[in-house]
Parts: C-alpha cells; sequence; structure tokens
C-alpha cells in the first residue's frame, strides 16, 4: 500500500494541475472550491472562486450575506443548491462552532451541504488528516487498479470501496494524496479510455492486466433524461417585467418568468396569460425557443413576448420588476435566453 502512495506522490509531485485553492491550508477556501467543484469542471470552477471569494473572504462574510447575493455570485454555475447550502452552512458554523470550521470529518458531516466527500477533502486537504475523499474520479482509479466489478452504487459496494479508499490515505500528506487520485482520475484514469500509458500505476493496474480497464467502474446504464416543454412569457409593463422567485426545489430562490408547463403555442400562451396570471396580453409574438438539460430533465421552452397595461398589478406570487433592478436578479442559466430579450427590451 505504501509503494502505491508512494508512487502516486511522485507523479504528483510532477504533474499536479495549478489551481488557485491549492497549496493552502484554508478550510474556508478549500469548502468553497469543494462546493463549487461538485458536478462541475474545474475550467468552470476558475472563473467563478476568485470571484467569489473577493465578495465573501471569510467564512464570516458569506454567514451574514443576503442569499440573495449569494445566489448572484454563483449565477451561471448551476447546481444552486450547492450555493445555499454553503451559506446555510456558513451560518450553522458561525453559530454552533464559533466560526471555526471543525476538522473532525465525523463533525464536519454535521455541517448543512457537507457529505462525506467533502467532509474527507476539508479535512484532508486543509487539516492534512488521512481520511479519504471518495468521488467518481476516485471510484474510477480504484475500480480498475483493484480490479472491482461490482456496481458502486450499490450502497454496501459503496461502503466496500470506501473501506478501500482509507486504507491507502498515507498518514503523512493526505490531503495531496487525495487529490493526486483525484488529478489522476480527471487527466490520465479518465472515463472511457485511460491513457494507461502515462499512468504511474499502470504496473500494479488489475484492469490493465485483464484488458478491461475502459469498461470499469461497473455502473448502470443511465436513464435519459425527461423532456418537459414550457412555454415562458416574457410579459412587458411599460419599462418593468413579469417575474416570480422559485420556491420549487430546482431552481430555489432564483428568479424566472412565468412558465406554462406544455403552453407551446401562441393561444396557449396568451390563454395562460388570461386565465393563470389574470392579464391581458397584447402583441403577443413568438421569440424563439431555448433548452436547457439538468442533470435528469430537459427543459425545451418556447419564449414568447407580450405588453400587459403599464397600470397592471403583478398576480399572486409574481412582482413586476423595474428595468434598472432587472440586472441585479439572480437568475438560473436555464433562462438566460429570455433575459437576454429582456435586457435588450427594456
Amino acid at each position: 500500500m505504501n509503494l502505491l502512495s508512494d508512487d502516486l506522490l511522485a507523479w504528483y509531485d510532477r504533474n499536479a494541475r495549478t489551481m488557485p485553492w491549492r497549496g493552502i491550508h484554508d478550510p474556508y477556501r478549500t469548502w468553497v472550491s469543494e462546493a463549487m467543484l461538485q458536478q462541475t469542471r474545474v475550467e468552470t470552477v476558475l472563473s467563478y472562486y476568485d470571484r467569489f471569494l473577493s465578495r465573501f473572504p471569510t467564512l464570516a462574510s458569506l454567514a451574514e450575506a443576503p442569499e440573495e447575493d449569494v445566489l448572484k455570485q454563483w449565477e451561471g454555475l448551476g447546481y444552486y443548491s450547492r450555493a445555499r447550502n454553503l451559506w446555510l452552512g456558513a451560518k450553522q458554523v458561525m453559530a454552533e462552532f464559533g466560526g471555526v470550521i471543525p476538522s473532525d470529518p465525523a463533525v464536519l458531516r454535521t455541517v448543512r451541504g457537507i457529505g462525506p466527500y467533502t467532509a474527507g477533502a476539508v479535512a484532508s486537504i486543509a487539516f492534512d488528516i488521512p481520511v479519504p475523499a471518495v468521488d467518481g474520479n476516485v471510484i474510477r482509479v480504484y475500480s480498475r487498479v483493484f480490479g472491482i466489478r461490482t456496481d458502486p452504487t450499490v450502497p454496501a459496494n459503496r461502503r466496500a470501496l470506501e473501506e478501500l479508499a482509507a486504507a491507502q490515505v498515507p498518514v503523512r500528506r493526505a490531503g495531496d494524496y487525495n487529490q493526486a487520485v483525484m488529478d489522476l482520475g480527471a487527466t490520465v484514469c479518465t472515463p472511457g479510455t485511460p491513457d494507461c500509458s502515462r499512468c504511474p500505476l499502470s504496473a500494479r493496474c488489475e484492469a490493465l492486466a485483464r484488458g478491461d480497464a475502459a469498461d470499469l467502474p461497473n455502473l448502470p446504464l443511465a436513464k435519459p433524461p425527461k423532456e418537459i416543454p414550457y412555454g415562458l412569457l416574457i410579459l412587458f409593463s411599460g419599462r418593468r417585467v413579469l417575474m416570480r422567485k422559485r420556491t420549487e426545489k430546482l431552481l430555489q430562490g432564483l428568479w424566472c418568468f412565468p412558465m406554462a408547463e406544455g403552453a407551446v403555442t401562441p393561444e396557449e400562451a396568451s390563454s395562460f396569460a388570461e386565465n393563470r396570471l389574470h392579464l391581458k396580453p397584447s402583441s403577443l409574438r413568438s421569440a424563439g425557443h431555448a433548452r436547457h438539460v439538468f442533470t435528469h430533465r430537459v427543459w425545451e421552452m418556447e419564449l414568447f413576448t407580450a405588453s400587459v397595461s403599464p397600470e397592471a398589478s403583478a398576480p399572486p406570487g409574481y412582482v413586476f420588476v423595474p428595468s434598472d433592478e432587472f440586472p441585479s436578479l439572480a437568475l438560473p442559466t436555464a433562462v438566460r435566453a429570455a433575459a437576454d430579450i429582456v435586457s435588450s427590451g427594456i
């Protein structure tokens, strides 16, 4: 086992990717980076990380900020529950731990938004505690190196793999070791066909010896995302536009336009405005199509613009947002095409 960690750390010392959150022992910055990196490419996170920390340089500044500000800084990064949980977790650490992020992985897991992976990452990277941080990259590397051919999404199999991962973490340089496994999975032991000729573990890789590295890990086939049609209405009232702050779990707290599921024709869009929003639209026209892919669903959106009376009152749950306030709203990427229309029209 020591040989494996020695080989990986030697490789990491030569090949570690340069990232702004590395080479520091700051649990807050590590936590922010790990929250951003969940299900998001490093290249995308790089453009957000410094800007987010410029706005919220400390845990206390994040905890004290309005939720709207936090979501605005996260705008475009997606998976907004990460931002909300990070914000709520910061509040919890301020209230329960005096503003000091715990080093104990078990205690870290009691903080809102911190699961086993993030707890392991923060504990090992920021505090050098020898615990694993098991993400998709780590599962792929260990499945191949140790020839694990069971489905890692089965809870019992996942626990066994996590125990195996824990046994590999060296007492010293635990954080570097975990990041080395992540880097190996991200750059060499990649999904599909791995670049085994560049792998520092190729001589001890069971899957390479058997010839089925590209087939591991043994994951179940993913279900295709469900396609949901919507009619999205951009309703202008003078220099105001009708919006609502979502309360649904998906995109909770972000601002969106009125959306009618299945309303994909101008007639249906007009009917929705009159019967559901109690607004009389005029000059309703099609404004194109937009598509946004979430993890398990796809929004297929027909966009419509229309005008209503400048004196119109917003229906319950909605507000008419003045043009000068619109740029400050936290908007999801899903409605970016509609937001561009508004920006050019008010």
